[in-house]
């Protein structure tokens, strides 16, 4: 699906040709994220992330580099995760080579003028204030404060809004040096071009990209506690918002499609077993889902639901009594239904040449190791129905259970009572 090559300077270079494809997606990712900040920078990478897109020399206003996309029909954006930064457009085939152009300017050449570091700081902070009017998305950051305290991994990735505020333009140069040279940079392309047509166009813009010693990554510690926990924010809200979590895996370990497939039995489609029993059955709550989410060196097992707030206590009792039902085993019925909605949604996504751009370009970046689609189908099909019991054994234990609420409470006691009844291990 991909050729993979790897310049003089260390950029890596993944090409995926698609014949019929009428479209181009570049997708280009740097090792930048929260998980490589010192607290005082908390935020950095993804105030970087806005800053580049505010002009170059060539182009010095953000205008002149959206508008270059824009008026041919492209679609361009980023976004900072812990561990990577993305950034990705996607046009038409004729245009391609300007389009890349642009992309590959603004990320050699970020003008960094102070008064636009200036500005968008100002709209950092909206965005900060935007997320946390969210419920959902507190709920979210309480689960991360829990399952990893006082660390990188458990903070907000656009940082604080003290934090924001006291990055310099210096910082941000700093930090471009380091995290955006080429060894830093993967590069993948997928679309209606041959190999050879990409390389054309791209390979002479990339020669001259300089080398830099990046910072580490910091490393996770996982919380080690001998009972569950609980925490509480409260908002007035009309409907609770709440979160299961237990510590997970990293994305290279050998469970993790094991796993994968027990969160797709539990709450993955109108299929599973919570959205069955939760919803279909005591129409508890509109809206259920579980999901593993994988890091370098750690993971989460996440349940989000959102509920009345007078059945908030019994919707937590009614989910944990389902994860005491999964360790007693699954069917190989059920084991077939989810194996089949993670295949079919993967083989649906690599239709689109933007996630196949992705596909091979996440991985190389963060585990220099690309799996292909049909190696991953291989591994759903090897999990058997005694894989899933002993997974969900595994990880869903008490003592490392949390839970996140966010909704019109005073008092955290009631739930504690109802993670107390839990009867697991």
């Amino acid at each position: 699906m991909y050729n993979l090559r790897t310049l003089d300077n260390g950029i890596r270079l993944l090409t995926a040709s698609v014949p019929h494809a009428m479209s181009v997606s570049t997708c280009i990712y740097v090792a930048s994220g929260s998980r490589y900040e010192e607290d005082e920078k908390a935020g950095v990478s993804h105030f970087l992330e806005h800053m580049v897109f505010k002009g170059t020399p060539r182009r010095p206003s953000a205008l002149e580099i959206s508008g270059s996309i824009e008026r041919v029909g492209g679609l361009m954006n980023a976004s900072t995760d812990r561990e990577i930064t993305s950034y990705w457009c996607k046009v038409a085939l004729p245009h391609f080579a300007d389009t890349l152009d642009v992309i590959v300017d603004m990320l050699r050449n970020p003008l960094l003028a102070q008064e636009e570091v200036e500005k968008e700081r100002g709209v950092i902070q909206e965005e900060l204030a935007m997320t946390n009017d969210y419920p959902d998305y507190r709920v979210s950051l309480l689960t991360d404060q829990m399952l990893w305290p006082d660390q990188p991994m458990g903070r907000d990735v656009g940082g604080t809004r003290e934090s924001v505020e006291s990055l310099s333009r210096d910082t941000m140069i700093d930090w471009f040096r380091h995290q955006y040279g080429a060894s830093s940079i993967v590069i993948s392309i997928a679309g209606g071009l041959s190999d050879d047509e990409v390389l054309a166009t791209l390979l002479p813009k990339l020669k001259q990209w300089p080398s830099n010693a990046p910072y580490n990554l910091q490393p996770t510690v996982n919380r080690n506690s001998k009972s569950h926990q609980a925490r509480l924010e409260y908002r007035e809200t009309e409907q609770a918002h709440l979160s299961i979590s237990f510590t997970g895996i990293g994305r290279s370990h050998p469970d993790r499609f094991r796993l994968d497939l027990m969160c797709a039995v539990l709450g993955e489609g109108m299929s599973s077993r919570l959205f069955l029993q939760v919803r279909e059955n005591l129409g508890l709550v509109y809206d259920i889902h579980s999901s593993a989410s994988h890091y370098s060196d750690t993971g989460s097992i996440v349940i989000d639901f959102g509920v009345d707030p007078a059945k908030a206590t019994l919707a937590v009792g009614t989910i944990l009594e389902e994860l005491d039902k999964i360790k007693q085993g699954v069917t190989e019925e059920e084991l077939h239904r989810a194996r089949e909605l993670l295949k079919g949604r993967l083989l649906l996504r690599m239709e689109d040449t933007r996630a196949l751009a992705a596909w091979s370009g996440v991985q190389e970046l963060l585990t220099n190791n690309i799996l292909s689609v049909a190696e991953v189908v291989d591994f759903l099909d090897a999990v058997q129905p005694n894989d899933i019991s002993t997974i969900a054994s595994r990880f869903l234990k008490r003592d490392e259970l949390n839970l996140a609420v966010v909704g019109p409470y005073q008092d955290i006691e009631p739930f504690k009572l109802a993670l107390s009844q839990w009867k697991s291990d």
